[in-house]
């Protein structure tokens, strides 16, 4: 997938040096390890949000399990709001005012997510699970990437109630590429998976300070 996307951004025609400010979430972020493995010269900064260099002691398959038992969306609902989201959080007043709650906007949004029999595929969801189970970057894969990233270009995102994937691996990646070096680590403290959701203000706010950071960097 990395591949995927290397070879659309090269087609689009970005190809500078320090050009490309990465934001990966989740598997996104998987993702954004392996691209800027590959081309890390062109990378102007790197974001990894709610994300892991690897899979340990993960609930991730636990889940794959839970979804992949036939059941009706009103009986998944429960469980994938409680991965995803701190209770906090799904309990609060809808942010944008149309539902009554957080949750409910979600469970709206999921609704409608599962109407597209296309494009949302059970196979398609086990796939993604098998793939990120599958990602491992090692101390030394990310000792490189930094090293040839920059450090002061690289920040880690993660909720401390992340019940998806869990804050520990979130930490783990920012001892390993380099926190004490200049690597930004962020832990947002009772908040859950989907922080582009939970703290959407906060998480638009911490994206703008290292895309401006690094605009200035030699």
């Amino acid at each position: 997938m990395a591949k995927d996307t290397l070879e659309l951004i090269d087609f689009i025609g970005w190809t500078s040096l320090r050009q490309l400010h990465i934001v990966g979430v989740s598997m996104g972020g998987m993702i954004a390890q392996e691209l800027a493995f590959i081309i890390p010269q062109r990378v102007a900064s790197l974001s990894l949000v709610s994300t892991a260099a690897r899979l340990v002691n993960t609930i991730f398959e636990i889940h794959l399990l839970v979804v992949s038992i036939p059941k009706s969306l009103d009986a998944q609902l429960p469980d994938l709001k409680a991965r995803m989201f701190s209770q906090s959080w799904l309990e609060a007043p809808d942010d944008y005012g149309d539902f009554p709650t957080n949750g409910d906007r979600f469970a709206a949004m999921e609704l409608e997510k599962r109407q597209d029999v296309k494009g949302f595929t059970e196979k398609g969801f086990i796939c993604q699970a098998i793939a990120a189970g599958w990602h491992h970057k090692s101390p030394e894969q990310l000792k490189d990437l930094a090293d040839n990233v920059c450090r002061q270009r690289i920040q880690v995102l993660h909720g401390s109630s992340d019940n998806m994937i869990t804050v520990p691996h979130g930490e783990t990646l920012a001892r390993e590429l380099g926190e004490e070096g200049g690597v930004t680590k962020i832990i947002v403290e009772g908040r859950g998976h989907v922080l582009h959701l939970e703290e959407h203000r906060l998480y638009q706010e911490v994206l703008q300070r290292m895309i401006e950071k690094t605009e200035n960097l030699e």
